[in-house]
């Protein structure tokens, strides 16, 4: 039984589409780094994208250093790509919705409290706060 995907591997498959589509020559090492995993990780979510037909893997035939690979998006890899950002977009807008109530709510404790706020007053508070 294959293992399940968790919204993680969603996540770093999502960004990894993403950064392949950008450029296809890059190493697994800077890919890892990019996407702050790690190189095994990152090995792993590749060949479940090549697994599934999204990514094609090639080498440079001409280039002397042969080990060096292109990944590149197949038509189905594109289709992906779009789906995942449509997925996200919608993700990232609900969060933002529910950041956005409980920010009111929270001015609105603040307020009934008889406390005032202020974004610059606590960042100049902070910033005196550690200098002394």
């Amino acid at each position: 039984m294959p293992p399940v995907e968790n919204h993680h591997d969603d996540v770093i498959h999502f960004r990894l589409l993403q950064s392949l589509a950008e450029s296809a020559q890059q190493n697994q090492r800077t890919l890892a780094d990019a996407l702050g995993v790690s190189l095994g990780k990152l090995n792993f979510c590749l060949r479940a994208l090549v697994d599934k037909g999204w990514v094609k893997v090639g080498n440079f035939r001409r280039h002397s250093n042969k080990r060096q690979y292109a990944y590149l998006l197949t038509p189905q890899g594109i289709d992906a790509k779009a789906r995942l950002t449509v997925h996200f977009l919608r993700h990232k807008m609900a969060e933002y919705d529910r950041l956005e109530k409980e920010i009111a709510e929270l001015r609105r404790v603040v307020e009934e409290e008889g406390m005032h706020f202020s974004q610059d007053n606590d960042r100049d508070r902070d910033d005196e706060n550690r200098s002394k």
